[in-house]
């Protein structure tokens, strides 16, 4: 999978995670002990650190590479 398409799938798979959870980008940042505005550059194209990608997984429990698209499942 092309660096672009990972990225693509990692911002879709975190808004849907995200949204399933229904809490807003902010909250989310602050949960994972991320920038106020992290979540927002994430879904928008940005790509994470692997700390804060980490978190993220973990937060939600579901592997990085479900959140990278390099996996199908999310649990």
């Amino acid at each position: 999978m092309a660096a672009n398409e990972e990225l693509s799938v990692f911002a879709q798979r975190l808004k849907q995670l995200r949204q399933r959870r229904r809490i807003s980008r902010i909250v989310l940042s602050e949960l994972c002990g991320l920038h106020r505005n992290a979540v927002s550059r994430y879904e928008r194209g940005t790509m994470p650190s692997f700390d804060s990608l980490i978190a993220i997984a973990d937060f939600f429990g579901v592997s990085t590479d479900y959140l990278l698209g390099r996996d199908s499942y999310d649990t």
